[in-house]
């Protein structure tokens, strides 16, 4: 099975790099063929990179949550997989080339940098733990795309008063459609990571002896998930509405990558395993 995952890890980053490029032709030409035909590219591509993720689990017997590379390979998927759920929702296909990137981006360093035999903590090897792990990175993945919309909101926003009317601008969705990718993205990113807090609160106690409910990512992480709470429960009571719900998400987006910085590399945590 080894080399079936060694062939599956090479060919992944070229399945991103040529899905980023459909969506992106199609992006500036609108053409008819590549616009019907891209979701299933996407599709097949989650699929392979699904198969190449649970054969990795057999084959090694751990989770693919041992090494920075092994997660690099999980959150391109959890970016591809999140964007891909998120389009089917909204039926939104003029973004893709935006988010996809990242997955390419994730998935390249990975394949290229990642180990297929070494020995991991006995730890590592727990179901429930690959399980807690994957959820938190879809649901940070999630958020991240709610990130980029914003971002994507802002820039045309910006162009709309300085009257700048492009290929992007033409090409992009609405303010009123991004501002709904961004709320939608982050709604998914805020219930995935809900699902990664339970089973963290539910096993993790058992699970580790050092484990303490004021554990900096566990606290960095319940920081976040009030922040986007309260957003998401802002912007359905309609407190919080176009650039400054944007805004709002940005600032929950920018304290969640400051959170995990500072979580991983300053402060000490039972979450430190490699």
């Amino acid at each position: 099975m080894q080399p079936a995952i060694s062939v599956m890890n090479t060919f992944l980053p070229l399945f991103y790099l040529v899905i980023v490029a459909i969506y992106l032709y199609d992006f500036f030409n609108e053409n008819k063929f590549f616009s019907n035909i891209k979701r299933l590219i996407l599709f097949l591509t989650l699929l392979l990179h699904g198969i190449y993720l649970i054969t990795r689990t057999i084959v090694f017997d751990h989770p693919p949550i041992t090494s920075k590379f092994e997660i690099f390979s999980i959150i391109a998927f959890s970016i591809g997989f999140s964007y891909f759920v998120l389009e089917l929702l909204t039926d939104i296909r003029g973004t893709g080339a935006f988010i996809l990137f990242f997955s390419f981006v994730f998935q390249l360093i990975s394949s290229v940098f990642i180990e297929h035999n070494y020995v991991v903590p006995e730890v590592l090897k727990n179901r429930m733990l690959g399980l807690h792990v994957v959820n938190a990175l879809l649901g940070y993945s999630g958020i991240t795309i709610s990130a980029v919309y914003g971002v994507l909101f802002l820039l045309l926003n910006n162009n709309l008063k300085a009257n700048k009317f492009g290929v992007v601008f033409n090409r992009l969705p609405s303010l009123e459609i991004l501002e709904r990718l961004n709320f939608y993205s982050a709604i998914i990113g805020f219930i995935l990571l809900s699902i990664a807090m339970a089973i963290g609160i539910i096993w993790l106690p058992g699970a580790f002896p050092k484990f303490s409910y004021f554990d900096p990512k566990l606290v960095g992480t319940f920081i976040v998930w009030v922040v986007y709470g309260a957003g998401i429960s802002s912007k359905l009571l309609g407190r919080l509405y176009g650039k400054k719900a944007i805004i709002f998400s940005l600032i929950g987006f920018s304290f969640a990558i400051i959170s995990l910085i500072v979580t991983n590399s300053l402060a000490k945590t039972f979450h430190s395993f490699y």
